[in-house]
């Protein structure tokens, strides 16, 4: 991880570690490489992201997820996040619009459509709710 703290604010170069994700119509893995969080510490306090990361579906199929995101609180809030607490997402503003894209004809679908995503800062990792915009 780079961490690097320009005046008023700071940039963060993170590893994406892995995961998993499933929904209705499609599940599997986030891999561990390639893929980073490219996070910018406002001077207003918003954490502003920028994340690429690829997704391997159970049947195989590789997409590449990149989202620009916005996760911002009370002092407070966000200093009970830093030191790895739980915290209520009621509790503090966190979004994303995220943008897939695959070769694969199964989940074509993902390239042709829009999708909007809430978070949560777990103990254990950012944990999204996405949605597809019909």
């Amino acid at each position: 991880m780079i961490w690097a703290k320009p005046r008023g604010g700071g940039r963060k170069i993170a590893h994406i570690s892995g995961g998993h994700f499933e929904g209705e119509v499609i599940q599997g893995t986030v891999l561990a490489a390639p893929g980073g969080d490219w996070l910018t510490l406002r001077s207003d306090g918003v954490l502003s992201l920028d994340v690429r990361i690829t997704l391997e579906t159970s049947d195989h199929a590789l997409i590449f997820m990149s989202y620009q995101g916005l996760r911002h609180g009370s002092a407070e809030v966000i200093e009970r996040l830093n030191r790895g607490e739980r915290v209520a997402s009621t509790d503090y503003y966190f979004r994303m619009a995220p943008v897939f894209e695959t070769g694969s004809e199964q989940y074509n679908w993902m390239n042709r459509s829009l999708f909007v995503a809430t978070g949560s800062r777990e103990p254990t990792g950012p944990v999204y709710q996405i949605y597809e915009i019909l």
